[in-house]
């Protein structure tokens, strides 16, 4: 089943470049292809979560050779008729009492999506087409598919994979909020670090005539050349117009001799 390869693989949906006319529409969604029975055949599994997160669970068996098989639900389908295309297309019919109630066209795109469109009737016996696209998974992950159009029904290892999958969500988000606020805190601490730093070079290169003090306050002032100077004395010291061409900031040398505004 060599033109099959392209499509034996795991398969995540997008729901938002989906289009469904019928049934319920799925938040998340895994479509996995095998192939089994040494390579005559294909099993189909399809796990889904929808907006209400509700969780699904399917599989079914074709052997896509043209020709009309036994389908093991009964309920839904008679017969299933698979067919390989070529090798970026499988087309799939369901019969129920000689009339094809669900048509499925799985498609590879030209950029490496898989496109499944599902052409049947509703419960009104009106036509119904619903579109869903897939991109590949390196990995296969255990949980969410896609309305399949056959029969979807909950079931107890659906139930659990979607309980499952709510409790690992919550956890990994509580740690990742948990580093997103580590992460931010550091960030605004490297912010106060560079702003010290620059603090501390604009006032080592200012005039300074005497030795500074740690946890000392003094008083930074722009000079009338376009210099600095570190000062004692605070703007409120100073006479009218005072010596210095503007007062920049009131300073604290720290214990690492770095400077901090206060």
């Amino acid at each position: 089943m060599v033109q099959a390869y392209n499509f034996l693989a795991s398969w995540q949906l997008f729901p938002e470049k989906c289009n469904f006319q019928f049934g319920t529409i799925p938040k998340s969604g895994n479509y996995k292809i095998e192939s089994i029975k040494n390579g005559h055949e294909l099993c189909v599994s399809i796990n889904w979560v929808s907006i209400t997160n509700d969780a699904f669970y399917t599989q079914y068996e074709v052997k896509p050779d043209g020709e009309y098989h036994p389908f093991d639900n009964q309920e839904l389908a008679d017969t299933i008729k698979a067919s390989i295309i070529n090798a970026s297309t499988i087309a799939t019919a369901f019969i129920k009492e000689e009339v094809t109630i669900l048509e499925v066209t799985n498609e590879i795109l030209p950029n490496g999506y898989m496109k499944v469109t599902q052409k049947g009737l509703n419960e009104n016996n009106e036509p119904f087409i619903n579109t869903e696209v897939y991109h590949k998974q390196m990995s296969v992950l255990p949980y969410a598919s896609s309305i399949s159009g056959v029969a979807i029904k909950p079931t107890k290892e659906g139930v659990i994979k979607h309980k499952a999958l709510t409790a690992m969500e919550e956890q990994t988000n509580m740690h990742l909020d948990q580093i997103k606020q580590q992460i931010e805190l550091l960030a605004r601490q490297a912010q106060e670090i560079n702003k010290r730093k620059e603090l501390s070079l604009m006032i080592y290169e200012a005039t300074l005539r005497f030795k500074p003090q740690i946890g000392h306050t003094y008083h930074l002032y722009e000079q009338k050349d376009g210099t600095h100077a570190l000062s004692l004395i605070s703007p409120n010291e100073w006479g009218r117009g005072g010596a210095f061409n503007q007062f920049i900031a009131s300073v604290r040398l720290l214990a690492d001799h770095t400077w901090v505004e206060v």
